[in-house]
């Protein structure tokens, strides 16, 4: 129901675009119908002797490729959003490859569509020449003519239903394996401060009263000393969990929401950063604790490494997915490298099934962009 209500919403496209379309394509369709048919022809009609074999598999490859091809001219002609083929698994031997082609339904449904497609074209061609000598004719049946086939595109270049369903589950699989990494380095990182921090803080309380008790009765004098020794680690114990705590979920993000807690990060970074907030309605929790922390951790970056002298932060709200954008004008070259700050950015907003994308030309500036859905 979505995929059809999405059909009929779709925009006709521009008269002139789709006069180029019929006109230019003939000739591509033309080849491609003679290159499929002579080449699926003495393939089959050698096989015997074996060397169809190399013709009808040179034949399956310009099958998905003129596939391809007519997915990106119809985009860009038709303003038609046909999605590319799913990708098959690289490193695979020829004759694998070949019997995993065959056996997938996109070969045979992009076969079908340039046979369908080249009557179509002969009388979208006559279309074209007619329509520069009947113009207002012509402008105005021509975006109805290039619907109707970014229809026909859309039907038969997408994927499968089934394989869009598989594809999308692989991709939360390996969402939900970087979700757990994140969340099991979240716990390791959480353990070593408390171990390092407050722990050996109420040991040494714990070790301060314990000698004050033993002193009690014969040097007061000592256990003053002592129990103000205690009550300054207990401050700082109390302190560092504090900040503990902040680090798992900051108070301020929770009362007054992203703006309030992005511009107090803003006013701790070493560089002058500006920010701007627009995210009405206020996106789930999880939703805000990713974008928190993505921002944190990239202005941390970007105060390490980057040698810039301001940031900018945005975040703007769309129907359902929040956009994280953190620029710097530092000296660029920002990659994501495995195990790198970027790489755990990116885990991070995988746990949400979120996308990072960097742009760090050498020279800058860098733009480091989170989309984090705000419905799962």
């Amino acid at each position: 129901m979505a995929e059809e209500r999405v059909a009929l919403e779709q925009p006709r496209p521009r008269a002139w675009r789709t006069i180029v379309f019929m006109f230019a394509g003939f000739p591509l369709r033309l080849v491609q119908f003679i290159v499929l048919v002579v080449g699926m022809a003495v393939g089959l009609a050698t096989m015997v002797i074996w060397v169809g074999i190399p013709v009808l598999l040179a034949t399956t490859w310009l099958v998905r490729w003129f596939g391809d091809v007519e997915r990106r001219w119809v985009r860009w002609a038709l303003d038609t959003p046909v999605p590319d083929r799913v990708p098959a698994p690289p490193g695979e031997p020829v004759l694998r490859r070949w019997r995993a082609q065959l056996t997938d339904s996109t070969t045979w449904r992009d076969l079908g569509y340039l046979m369908l497609i080249f009557p179509f074209g002969v009388f979208e061609f006559a279309f074209s020449i007619a329509a520069t000598i009947l113009l207002p004719l012509g402008v105005w049946v021509a975006p109805w003519l290039g619907w109707m086939h970014g229809q026909v595109a859309l039907t038969m270049l997408s994927p499968p239903r089934t394989q869009k369903l598989e594809a999308k589950a692989q991709h939360l699989q390996a969402s939900r394996a970087r979700g757990v990494d994140a969340a099991e380095a979240e716990r390791r990182r959480i353990e070593r401060d408390l171990h390092d921090g407050a722990q050996q803080r109420l040991v040494s309380v714990a070790m301060s009263l314990g000698r004050a008790k033993s002193k009690l009765d014969n040097d007061p004098d000592a256990v003053r000393g002592l129990i103000d020794e205690a009550h300054s680690d207990a401050k700082l114990a109390v302190s560092e969990l504090r900040d503990l705590a902040r680090g798992i979920y900051p108070a301020v993000l929770a009362d007054r929401g992203l703006d309030a807690a992005l511009s107090a990060q803003a006013a701790k970074a070493p560089i002058h950063v500006d920010v701007s907030v627009q995210v009405d309605p206020r996106p789930p929790a999880a939703v805000e604790t990713t974008a928190y922390f993505i921002v944190g951790e990239t202005l941390t970056n970007v105060a390490k490494h980057s040698g810039a002298t301001e940031a900018g932060v945005r975040l703007w709200r769309t129907e359902d997915t929040v956009v994280v954008e953190v620029t710097d004008n530092g000296h660029g070259g920002a990659q994501m490298r495995p195990h790198g700050g970027i790489a755990g950015l990116a885990d991070r907003a995988a746990t949400i099934d979120g996308v990072i994308t960097v742009v760090s030309p050498p020279g800058g500036p860098t733009v480091i962009r989170a989309d984090l859905p705000c419905t799962w």
